[in-house]
């Protein structure tokens, strides 16, 4: 087949439905064992990322590289249930000592795990040279299992990872409520008489033979991204478990279908590597879109709360101007405000009209003025302001300027329970620590005072 970039659009868009109408077994294969590790293994892999643990695929994935070649080296053999229990029992050895020796020696968790990958992934090449000089048949493609082939998934490859995948999707489903109290709290669920061991151990099986049964289509190198980058991005959506879950392995399912497709129609570009990159892309666009973790939707709420932060600090800056003047004029300069409150006078006029748009300021022939709305918003923010002045005077060893810049920033957020709260517990709440009046709940215009 010709190479992708020397493909005219005609050519794409009947490679594309010849894709979809699925005239190539082949393509089939590798869609339906793409389609089933980026399900099975985000799913999975979950519970690693939530446990902490993000880099143990990577290092059970390299473990598994000798169990492969010592099995063919026993049996001549690359049946896929022959390598997959090899690579299972290597991995689970690996796992054995990345968890024993934080437990038996000085050796950090971190350290065990880079030892445990170097030896096994060492000891996996000096097996793999090994063979490559043994006049044997079937080794050809041995090698492929570092970085993946796809292509060379046969029948008994995709039903061996439709077994495996089936198999981890019932047991999370069956034991989801014991592995959620262990990944969320494990004082918790021994408190409660589960069996941390019995499931922690069944968690481990579930990770390996994920890892397992990745290694032809993704390869050793690239396995730990299919487990955990699916998670990343799915918890960017949702604080939900289940949904966060469903989410991983949806995207899971997603890149496999991209990369499929784009193997597909240009067929130097690998299955496996191309599914990694899937991933990246969809875990850069959760993290820039995502409705309520999304880096666009914080910058817009942190630009919402400058902007409220910035009209409340007028607002009560206008209190403090009508309480100069003994609440007899209510009408002020451009020049006055900034006297108080300094702040250049485009972005001043920006903000005025913005609290004009809401009905809390007007514009009179002599400047500015608060409306009757807006002095009893203007009063509340100046009412929390000195009653924390007040609570923070009488509670905390803090200086007058520490504590005004702490009701500068506290006042925006308090609520008016927790203000009658802090009421409740100051010995007197007339007056701030700088002898100002602290406004009455529900104050108006006419009795500020």
């Amino acid at each position: 087949m010709q190479d992708f970039t020397l493909l005219n659009q005609p050519d794409v868009w009947e490679l594309w439905l010849s894709f979809w109408r699925f005239e190539d077994i082949n393509a089939l294969w590798v869609l339906m064992g793409s389609l089933l590790l980026g399900m099975g293994a985000a799913v999975i892999g979950s519970f690693a990322f939530l446990r902490k643990r993000s880099l143990i695929g990577d290092a059970l994935a390299h473990a598994a590289l000798p169990g492969v070649m010592t099995a063919f080296l026993l049996f001549h053999s690359r049946d896929p249930w022959i390598m997959f229990s090899g690579a299972l029992a290597s991995s689970f050895i690996g796992f054995f000592i990345i968890d024993w020796l934080p437990k038996h020696t000085k050796i950090k968790p971190d350290a065990a795990l880079a030892i445990t990958l170097s030896f096994f992934f060492a000891l996996g090449l000096m097996l793999l040279s090994y063979i490559q000089g043994l006049e044997v048949e079937n080794k050809s493609g041995l090698d492929k299992i570092l970085f993946g082939q796809a292509a060379a998934m046969t029948q008994d490859d995709i039903r061996l990872l439709a077994y495996v995948t089936v198999f981890i999707l019932l047991v999370v489903t069956l034991f989801f409520h014991k592995f959620r109290l262990i990944a969320f709290n494990r004082l918790y669920a021994q408190s409660l008489g589960i069996n941390i061991a019995f499931y922690e151990l069944v968690l481990a099986l579930l990770i390996v033979m994920a890892v397992v049964v990745g290694l032809q289509l993704v390869g050793v190198v690239l396995m730990a991204a299919v487990l955990l980058t699916p998670m990343a991005a799915a918890r960017l959506w949702s604080d939900n478990l289940k949904t966060i879950l469903l989410i991983a392995g949806l995207l899971g399912a997603l890149s496999a279908l991209i990369s499929t497709q784009i193997s597909y129609l240009a067929p130097a570009m690998p299955t496996g590597p191309w599914m990694v990159v899937s991933l990246a892309i969809l875990f850069v666009a959760s993290l820039l879109f995502a409705p309520q973790k999304g880096l666009l939707q914080r910058a817009w709420q942190q630009r919402r709360l400058r902007h409220k932060v910035a009209e409340e600090n007028l607002l009560r800056t206008l209190y403090k101007l009508c309480e100069r003047g003994d609440f007899h004029t209510r009408s002020f300069s451009l020049a006055e405000i900034q006297a108080l409150r300094a702040m250049p006078v485009s972005r001043l006029q920006i903000h005025l009209q913005r609290l004009a748009k809401n009905g809390l300021v007007s514009h009179c022939p002599q400047g500015w003025c608060l409306t009757d709305a807006g002095f009893e918003q203007a009063s509340l923010l100046t009412r929390r302001h000195r009653l924390w002045e007040s609570y923070l005077n009488e509670r905390a060893d803090l200086t007058p300027e520490q504590i005004h810049l702490q009701a500068e920033r506290i006042e925006h957020i308090l609520t008016d329970e927790q203000s009658r709260q802090i009421e409740a517990e100051l010995s007197s709440t007339q007056t701030d620590p700088h002898g100002q009046p602290i406004p009455a709940a529900t104050a108006k215009s006419g009795d500020a005072r």
